[in-house]
């Protein structure tokens, strides 16, 4: 009996992803012959990963290229006046269901990554912004802007990588950068 529940399980599974799927393809289809890209962002792409199971309460924008769970769609909330910009990646589970809430009025930048911990709420607050290319794995404060580290030089490039070279000779042809010193830092 054990057996026949889980083949059923699993077949429910499989039929659900392949419709997932189709959606998906769905939305990136008609957003590439709509030509208002402010309707495909308001209106369409928000329908279609709501017909998925994505909790959307109220008037969001989703870029394009945004990836909100496929597995766990119904894990990702988002409410009224978020903004997700182009090429984000919403994961709602890491081996189990968690849960991913974007308050209102928060806004998250392009290639943004967030990745919820299983059994876990993670939550964007109220008006916080994300800046572009951060990783979030913790909750926000509403109002708070955060984001990685801007980039840092490590050291300086001697023998250029290229397919000529190997990643011996490149490695070998690193120098160190000394990190300058701040004003105000002691000697």
């Amino acid at each position: 009996m054990n057996k026949l529940k889980r083949v059923i399980r699993e077949g429910k599974y499989m039929i659900r992803v392949f419709i997932d799927r189709i959606l998906l393809v769905m939305t990136k289809v008609l957003a590439a012959v709509i030509p208002a890209q402010v309707f495909v962002g308001y209106s369409l792409r928000p329908f279609m990963h709501r017909l998925r199971g994505v909790k959307i309460l109220g008037r969001v924008w989703i870029g394009d290229d945004v990836y909100l769970d496929e597995i766990y769609p119904e894990g990702v909330e988002i409410h009224d006046g978020a903004v997700i910009a182009t090429r984000c990646t919403i994961i709602s589970h890491t081996k189990g269901r968690g849960k991913i809430v974007i308050e209102k009025h928060a806004a998250i930048g392009a290639g943004c990554v967030i990745v919820c911990a299983s059994g876990k709420t993670l939550t964007i607050g109220e008006g916080a912004v994300i800046s572009a290319g951060s990783t979030v794995s913790h909750d926000i404060p509403p109002y708070t802007l955060c984001g990685a580290p801007r980039i840092t030089a490590f050291g300086k490039v001697t023998v250029p990588i290229s397919f000529a070279m190997t990643y011996e000779e490149f490695r070998r042809g690193l120098r160190p950068m000394r990190a300058k010193k701040m004003e105000g830092e002691p000697s």
